[in-house]
């Protein structure tokens, strides 16, 4: 039985993204060709772009898989915040590859997040975060419009992250 927080499950894959919510939405350009979405594909759902990029990340499975469930957390000693979350869908397809969460009960905020590679025609690999969310703790209502700037700051070190991944591999 799921324990997400939000009943708008899956919003992050087909769209349009709720009402309601702050909504972020960042794309950026990693790499070309096949090679380069196959690494950034593998960075994303093994959680090497995360935990490159900072976060500490405890998950149930090596890979991302529906109902997997995640702590990411960030911070450090007692100013550490872990955000509970579980896998709502996957993307393993040819030419996309990603997945998306959503917040437990425990995380700061209310809401998805998908993180997704696409290898374009034109043979650009794109990474795209975007996600919807609200305050659910004091603390989040607390640092008020400041969190969706550090969502934003937070998508482009993932893009980068990956970018710097994708060009050593």
């Amino acid at each position: 039985m799921s324990t997400l927080t939000y009943p708008e499950v899956g919003a992050t894959r087909l769209g349009p993204l709720p009402d309601g919510y702050n909504h972020l939405h960042h794309r950026a350009a990693v790499g070309r060709g096949r090679a380069a979405f196959e690494t950034a594909g593998a960075a994303v759902t093994e959680w090497r772009m995360h935990r490159a990029a900072g976060a500490g990340v405890h998950a149930s499975a090596p890979r991302a898989a529906d109902g997997v469930t995640v702590d990411v957390s960030a911070g450090l000693g007692p100013l550490r915040i872990t955000a509970p979350c579980e896998i709502v869908w996957t993307a393993y397809e040819r030419d996309r590859t990603g997945f998306a969460y959503g917040t437990r009960p425990g995380h700061p905020e209310r809401g998805e997040e998908c993180f997704v590679v696409e290898l374009a025609d034109d043979g650009t690999v794109w990474f795209t975060v975007m996600a919807f969310s609200r305050p659910a703790s004091w603390y989040a209502r607390l640092a008020g419009p400041l969190v969706p700037v550090a969502q934003q700051w937070y998508a482009r070190r993932l893009g980068n992250v990956l970018r710097r991944t994708v060009s050593a591999a």
